[in-house]
């Protein structure tokens, strides 16, 4: 039995995905929460923590701060100082932060869609237009449409914030892309943030590009967002870091955040410093069990639900079904009345579209894809008496 079979029972945790549907028998599949324990070494980091018995305000502290760094510089080849980061609570925070310091009311703020709801909201909560340019399909592959973005960017457009890798798509964007990006900020004077909390998540033999690897251009405009909290099962921990290099964009970004952004938890810290520390193992298995589901889902999507596309994708465990073949004026509800509970698409700009998060157990997925193939099953002989 791999390490993530295991099914383990999130009933009176307090737990956001599974008490969406509490008391109904419908299989959660949405909130980008995986349903495995985190590494051991980050669960044993926890509990030295509580046996400490004082849990006071904490500041980054050299542990943390210097796994940090390493990680940044070992993993992704970049070379960032402490002065660098900026901490933060979560990158949902950062979004917002960065649209209320970029710009001023009524400013352009560029996004993508379909694209993570944040992206999607914080222009609109900071009083900033939201410019939403669909992404384009080429054959099984999604692209920037850059004919669509040079006619959507405004003079007062003043910021540009792109997921990398993509969710929901599972794109990840190539050197090439990135370099396409930075010149397209530099021409038009934006500032550039880059999301890549799915940075570590890649599931293709294909390399994660950070943005801040694309020389000084992209330094001095970039604001680099991260977080150990998707990779390592972390997120009700609330531990992020943005990476500003620029001190002009940096002083800014901090001066927004006084008075609303408060100190990381202590557990927060010392979750981060183990999981960069010692979580590199457990991450590979990972790897290799999300990449086995994530065929399983492609697979039984092609073979078993007519009417449902899944296009190919290179990274997270979350994949985006396009389900307008089947019809339906509500599939997000559709499938919720067949026990699964999965992302609607309308929440990230794509109506038509529905979200399944394969971060669980292969039993539990299975489950959930068999719901699904029997609703489609009915759905069918239901379609077909109906020409007869």
């Amino acid at each position: 039995m791999a390490i993530f079979d295991p099914i383990i029972d999130r009933t009176g945790t307090g737990s956001l995905k599974w008490d969406r549907y509490k008391d109904r028998p419908i299989l959660p599949l949405w909130v980008a929460d995986m349903d495995f324990a985190s590494p051991p070494a980050v669960v044993a980091a926890l509990q030295d923590r509580a046996l400490h018995g004082v849990f006071g305000y904490t500041i980054p502290y050299e542990e943390v701060v210097g796994e940090v760094l390493n990680y940044l510089r070992e993993r992704h080849g970049l070379s960032v100082t402490a002065e660098m980061l900026v901490w933060l609570p979560g990158l949902v925070p950062a979004l917002n932060l960065a649209c209320r310091t970029f710009g001023e009311a009524g400013s352009g703020v560029l996004i993508n869609t379909p694209v993570y709801p944040p992206f999607l909201s914080a222009p609109v909560f900071s009083d900033r237009t939201r410019i939403a340019v669909p992404l384009l399909t080429h054959g099984d592959r999604w692209d920037i449409d850059w004919d669509a973005m040079e006619a959507a960017v405004t003079p007062g457009t003043k910021l540009f914030i792109l997921c990398h890798p993509h969710n929901p798509v599972g794109r990840v964007w190539s050197r090439d892309d990135l370099t396409r990006i930075v010149d397209f900020c530099v021409r038009h004077d934006l500032v550039l943030v880059s999301d890549e909390i799915h940075c570590d998540l890649i599931l293709d033999d294909v390399p994660h590009v950070p943005a801040l690897a694309l020389g000084p251009d992209a330094a001095a405009r970039c604001i680099a967002l991260y977080a150990p909290s998707k990779t390592y099962n972390l997120p009700g921990l609330a531990c992020a870091f943005a990476v500003i290099p620029d001190e002009t964009l940096r002083q800014r970004f901090k001066r927004t955040a006084r008075g609303i952004i408060t100190e990381i938890n202590a557990f927060g810290y010392a979750g981060c410093a183990a999981a960069y520390q010692h979580g590199e193992p457990w991450r590979r298995e990972l790897i290799t069990y999300l990449r086995g589901n994530r065929d399983l889902v492609f697979t039984f999507v092609r073979d078993h639900l007519p009417g449902i596309v899944m296009r190919p994708m290179a990274a997270t465990y979350l994949a985006w079904l396009d389900v307008r073949g089947l019809n339906l004026d509500a599939p997000h509800q559709f499938f919720e009345d067949a026990g699964v509970g999965l992302s609607n698409g309308i929440d990230f700009g794509a109506p038509g579209f529905l979200r399944l998060n394969f971060g669980c157990p292969r039993a539990m997925l299975q489950e959930g894809l068999d719901r699904m193939k029997r609703a489609v099953d009915t759905l069918t002989r239901k379609s077909g008496s109906q020409k007869m």
